[in-house]
């Protein structure tokens, strides 16, 4: 059956950011609408079905009677579900929507679980499994990355975390109880410090595609890449901090009251509950600390091609654009 299409509302660009994207609070509010953690029960039919509607909305064509309203909740369930490169479906663990019920759940039993030696190892490889996934559903799709560089980048990065937290966990014994529940943040930042370059190795080797403003392609660029992998792996340190940190010295203060102290085992159900009121917050706003579109000023680009843009363009492009991830 052929269904009668009509032309998308005037003035209306669906790729067009609902917020200003130079500011934190529009880059806020815009992860607030796309980690929106609801959007992980959305059926599979209905990402299809909002898929379909940004596709022909971008080629002008949308059902009769489509609203605006209608529209932007389409391209909320699109930006959630589906890779911004190759618009392929994201496996749903490693989707930015999930960060919030997968994240509370491991750091709420990284935070839990942290006085056994066993323990420690367990959800700290539970923990770099899950960011392993996560880093390879949002990798550029433009630099492919072979199942053996996986591999070595995910052996490496639970070595480290296993390595930081084994090793600060056993030094820590007799130091304040803590600086031992400080322990797995560590471990996350360093882990996440090797993770996310390893992961992304292929841009830092090739380089990253640069643009000008008006997006025409301008060359390869390893100085961008790094840029913004650095930003990546602040973000994700970031999202982790004010939870691992916060959230220990709570638990300190709430363990020495006698009620607590009954109820023992709804300690890790309640550490999990507060991870996720922290992540909440912390996944939009630490994805939102630098722009998606990442800038470099053409001074700061590799000197061939610096002289190759200078010499087809003269002065006329003074930094170039690319996409940093996430």
């Amino acid at each position: 059956t052929c269904t009668k299409m009509a032309t998308v509302p005037l003035g209306f660009n669906i790729d067009t950011p609902r917020w200003d994207q130079s500011t934190f609070v529009g880059r806020l509010k815009h992860f607030l609408n796309i980690t929106d953690p609801r959007t992980v029960l959305v059926p599979e039919e209905e990402l299809d079905r909002a898929k379909a509607l940004v596709e022909g909305c971008r080629a002008g064509l949308v059902p009769p009677g489509s609203s605006r309203e209608q529209l932007l909740y389409a391209k909320k369930l699109y930006d959630s579900a589906f890779h911004p490169d190759s618009g392929e479906k994201m496996n749903l663990i490693g989707r930015m929507s999930f960060q919030v019920p997968g994240g509370m759940a491991l750091t709420g039993c990284m935070l839990q679980f942290y006085r056994t030696v066993p323990a420690v190892v367990f959800w700290q490889w539970m923990n770099q499994s899950f960011n392993a996934i996560v880093n390879y559903t949002n990798r550029n799709a433009a630099s492919p990355i072979s199942l053996r560089q996986i591999g070595v980048a995910y052996v490496t990065a639970t070595g480290t975390a296993l390595a930081t937290a084994v090793g600060l966990n056993l030094y820590t014994k007799r130091a304040p109880p803590l600086l031992a529940r400080w322990v797995p943040f560590a471990a996350v930042a360093a882990a996440n410090c090797v993770n996310i370059p390893m992961m992304r190795q292929q841009e830092i080797i090739n380089g990253v595609i640069v643009t000008d403003e008006d997006n025409n392609e301008l060359g390869c660029s390893r100085r961008a890449a790094v840029k913004g992998i650095a930003q990546v792996v602040v973000s994700r340190i970031t999202m982790a901090a004010p939870g691992m940190i916060i959230l220990p010295i709570i638990m300190e203060r709430l363990e020495k009251f006698p009620f607590m102290q009954r109820i023992r085992v709804l300690h890790g159900p309640l550490q999990v509950l507060l991870c996720g009121g922290f992540l909440l917050f912390m996944v939009p706003a630490a994805c939102a600390l630098f722009p998606q579109r990442c800038s470099l000023a053409l001074a700061d680009l590799e000197l061939e091609l610096r002289d190759s843009i200078a010499a087809k363009h003269g002065d006329k492009v003074p930094c170039v654009y690319f996409n940093k991830g996430l």
